[in-house]
């Protein structure tokens, strides 16, 4: 379960999706967001899917790889399901005791669910395609304009990107120390719910711990490299627009002017 979590992971590649600007890709990450939310039938997340699939095969990034970060969600998934389908009035379709299931709740269900999954993907293709340091510098120039109220952008910036960067640390710190009280007996697996989550509870001690040292290294290191802050801070790589991201903006306006015109049509 803690190796099937990819948010905040990067895939090297050579793919065209790699090589776009990093405030591009975060413009379009949030604008296809927002697109998600415009949608409210199929036919619009038809589309969207459609678009999400020839990004991934752009990116070359392979499909399993990212189906494999929907795994730890699949609880998420079904709780929104179920209390969807449960819980939505509407035209009963189905009904024992208490419980009913009405064609309102199975369609918001059904919505629900798919826009969940299509956000995930369409989220963690940022991460995958982007790294963390040209991530840091997006950012940190998309906001750059801020700066002119005392706006703090790039410490703001370094701190997402600290935070993006370090969950697949802990997440692999996690998994030696379940490793480590696996080899000594403990059992994370059988039992109900309540004594997994219980087996759980040694598991946190170390992890904090280990989270804490982990910080503290990482400050004496930017300690030792002199780093204060943005101030006068230059760049070996300076971010300039390219042809390639043009294109790409105008793409995603045409893919959202399509949107909204799909949404107010049906």
């Amino acid at each position: 379960m803690i190796r099937d979590i990819t948010l905040g992971q990067y895939y090297a590649s050579d793919s065209p999706i790699h090589r776009l600007d990093p405030r591009v890709k975060i413009i379009a990450t949030l604008l296809f967001i927002i697109e998600l939310f415009i949608v409210d039938n199929f036919i619009g997340f038809g589309i969207c899917a459609a678009v999400l699939a020839a990004v991934i095969i752009v990116s070359r990034v392979p499909l399993s790889f990212i189906m494999r970060g929907l795994k730890p969600i699949l609880f998420i998934l079904f709780f929104t399901f179920a209390l969807n389908i449960f819980m939505v009035k509407g035209e009963v379709i189905w009904e024992w005791k208490f419980l009913h299931i009405t064609r309102e709740g199975i369609q918001i269900a059904v919505f629900m669910a798919i826009r969940l999954v299509l956000l995930i993907i369409g989220s963690s293709m940022l991460t995958l395609t982007t790294k963390p340091l040209s991530l840091t510098d997006g950012i940190e120039r998309l906001l750059s304009p801020l700066a002119r109220f005392k706006f703090p952008s790039h410490e703001i910036a370094m701190m997402m990107t600290i935070a993006l960067r370090f969950i697949p640390t802990l997440l692999e710190e996690t998994d030696k120390i379940m490793k480590a009280q696996q080899a000594r007996g403990a059992d994370f697996e059988s039992g109900g719910l309540m004594k997994r989550a219980k087996a759980l509870i040694p598991v946190l001690v170390p992890l904090f711990v280990s989270a804490f040292r982990i910080a503290q290294d990482l400050a004496m290191a930017m300690e030792a490299r002199c780093y204060h802050g943005g101030e006068n801070r230059t760049r070996m790589h300076e971010m300039k627009l390219k042809t390639r991201d043009f294109v790409t903006f105008a793409l995603e306006a045409i893919f959202l002017a399509l949107i909204i015109i799909e949404a107010r049509m049906f």
